[in-house]
């Protein structure tokens, strides 16, 4: 409980912040290459639930156009992912702005992923307990598979990290991410360019 109070959000401060100051020559680079290569605008912003179900906005390097359909509606998201998009997730290279949520305080470093505000009718009591805790950058559900796991077992691990939050737990699941990156793995799921919609349990 002492480092759950009082030690996790002071030391995902100070890790954001030296992050953030000693990628800032890659950030730059990268978002010089999506106005390149993608246009504007070069963060993409959304809104996602937080702590205690708290809206807040995420911000991510866009690795998506803004192609539409004859309607105005975008077309599905295998089609409007870039070779550059593709790169940009597979390296996770889309993630590193999130640096400033954990700073702002609306994230931590270890944490449930933030998913979409409208999954959040469709939890069951099990799985809402995910939001009792600030979202992560990485999470034991990133690291036990990412995007290959299927919903109901990648939200029981989210739930599971909440009542077992701990310094060494923390530490090893940063440095298991850091190996699936540098391996790439779990980026996509087997049927889908990203992740397939929750629908609910």
């Amino acid at each position: 409980m002492i480092y759950r109070n009082y030690i996790k959000r002071p030391m995902d401060f100070i890790l954001a912040l030296l992050a953030l100051i000693f990628l800032s020559p890659l950030l730059l680079v990268v978002a010089i290459l999506i106005r390149i290569k993608l246009g504007s605008p070069v963060i993409f912003k959304q809104r996602r639930p937080g702590l205690n179900e708290k809206i807040f906005t995420l911000y991510k390097f866009r690795t998506m156009t803004e192609e539409k359909d004859e309607n105005g509606a975008l077309l599905p998201d295998s089609v409007r992912l870039t070779k550059f998009g593709k790169w940009l997730r597979s390296t996770s290279l889309d993630e590193l702005p999130e640096l400033w949520n954990i700073i702002k305080g609306d994230m931590s470093v270890v944490g449930p992923r933030p998913l979409l505000v409208q999954y959040l009718p469709l939890y069951n009591e099990h799985q809402r307990q995910r939001h009792k805790v600030r979202p992560g950058l990485t999470g034991l559900a990133q690291i036990s598979g990412r995007n290959n796991l299927d919903w109901n077992h990648r939200l029981n691990l989210d739930v599971k990290y909440t009542y077992k939050i701990n310094f060494l737990e923390d530490i090893e699941i940063i440095m298991f991410t850091i190996v699936k990156v540098l391996r790439r793995e779990g980026i996509s799921s087997g049927s889908s360019a990203t992740m397939e919609p929750f629908q609910g349990s």
